[in-house]
């Protein structure tokens, strides 16, 4: 059995959504390097203009200017793709940004300028932002710039009086405390960039398995009533033989029970052709106009008469109605929640609807044993119950999933006098009609 188109546009919005966040701590990366580069043009310049007025050391300022012109067009550049959210290959930038420092060095003084430590810096980006044979060709090409700068040179002109070794050690100072502080500050972020997308990834991969859990749960349901469409249809129709049947047409309470058995197959009948109509489809197919009030009263309405029980107790603060879009599939989400309340509290369960913002809220309580500890640390996951036998906390995973798809949230509680509470919060503008009011059913 294929999976349906909706299903098959979940999934590929999913890959789509990893994909994107990949994208998306790549760019903050990439505005990292760019202020990276602005420092670093800003101490080049100060550190060129110290050097020869004050220090009166002989620089080559034409050929330094020329690399300066260089390193703020790269990161011009940066700036430009930035704005049109382009993710340039970031193992050439670094490279770029490595050739321009061993130029700069290489013209004022090579190995023996105390900012070779810079390459410190360089190599610590990245060992952060590349992957492991990057990295290592990475070093080893910074190595053999560091090398060829011991041969290929500019040497430091100094003036006669300022001894060369003060002035290095105040260079290798200067150029350590840099080193540290932009080290520091910039690991520290990338790091937090990289654990958030971790973080994103892992949950993505989370609700992408979710997803695939449910769609498999929902082609099996889809086969399900496909197979049992046929056995109730037999059943229907000898029920309507023995109605008729001369032995119990004037049996008043054989006629009450084939009754009630017939109403059971309907129903039956019912949640068959509301899982197939609704295959595919979060919304379900061909949704009906009605409203917030109306949709309320139908869903208790119907719930405790299929259910067959007055332990339902229904209160509408919603407040002024408002006309939305219903389908099978949301009146299924409320009365799942109902069934689970039911089941552990069958003398009473409550149902109050009310607005909060731009959204239903709909809480249902129980008189139950409220929900284990660890069941509500892992709400919505499936296989998430201590119940024993069959279920195993799969509607409560459907229900919070589906809601969550919707954009809307549910959440659970225990109540301190005993029993839970479940609260769905659906958002209206998802299931509104142009945000209108409707008048009162």
């Amino acid at each position: 059995m294929e999976a349906t188109p909706r299903v098959a546009r979940n999934l590929a919005f999913s890959r789509l959504a990893l994909a994107h966040n990949e994208v998306d701590t790549d760019l903050k990366n990439q505005r990292l390097l760019v202020q990276l580069r602005w420092i670093a043009f800003a101490g080049q310049v100060c550190t060129i203009i110290f050097a020869e007025f004050v220090l009166q050391i002989d620089l080559p300022l034409i050929w330094m200017g020329g690399t300066l012109v260089s390193l703020l067009g790269l990161n011009l550049l940066s700036v430009y793709w930035l704005k049109r959210q382009r993710v340039p290959n970031l193992t050439k930038v670094l490279l770029v940004d490595m050739l321009l420092l061993t130029i700069q060095l290489g013209l004022s003084g090579g190995a023996t300028n105390p900012f070779t430590a810079l390459y410190l810096l360089q190599v610590t980006l990245a060992a952060l932002l590349l992957g492991p044979k990057e990295y290592w060709k990475f070093t080893a090409l910074t190595a053999l710039l560091f090398g060829l700068l011991t041969v290929v040179h500019l040497p430091l002109r100094l003036p006669e009086y300022e001894p060369f070794f003060a002035t290095y050690l105040t260079g290798m100072l200067v150029a350590l405390i840099i080193d540290s502080v932009l080290v520091a500050s910039l690991v520290t972020r990338i790091t937090r960039n990289l654990r958030d997308r971790d973080a994103r990834l892992a949950e993505m991969r989370q609700q992408a398995s979710e997803e695939d859990h449910i769609v498999r749960m929902g082609l099996l349901a889809s086969g399900a009533a496909h197979e049992l469409g046929t056995p109730l249809a037999s059943i229907s129709v000898i029920l309507s033989d023995w109605r008729a049947m001369p032995t119990t047409r004037d049996d008043m309470e054989l006629q009450h029970d084939i009754a009630q058995m017939q109403k059971a197959v309907d129903r039956c009948k019912d949640i068959v052709s509301n899982i197939l109509t609704s295959s595919g489809e979060a919304r379900g197919v061909g949704p009906k106009r009605s409203s917030v009030n109306a949709f309320l009263s139908d869903v208790t309405r119907e719930w405790a008469e299929n259910r067959g029980t007055a332990a339902l107790q229904f209160e509408n603060r919603f407040g002024a109605n408002v006309s939305i879009l219903t389908d099978s599939s949301i009146k299924q989400l409320v009365t799942t929640v109902l069934d689970n309340a039911l089941e552990v509290s069958p003398d009473w369960v409550g149902l109050t609807a009310s607005r909060a913002g731009n959204a239903l809220v709909v809480q249902i309580d129980d008189r139950g044993p409220g929900f284990d500890p660890k069941v509500l640390g892992k709400l919505g996951k499936p296989y998430n119950s201590t119940k024993e036998g069959m279920g195993k906390g799969v509607g409560l995973f459907l229900v919070v999933n589906a809601i969550r798809k919707l954009g809307g949230d549910v959440g659970a509680v225990n109540r301190a006098d005993g029993g839970a509470t479940v609260t769905m919060k659906l958002p209206l503008d998802k299931l509104s009609v142009a945000g209108t009011q409707a008048d009162d059913p």
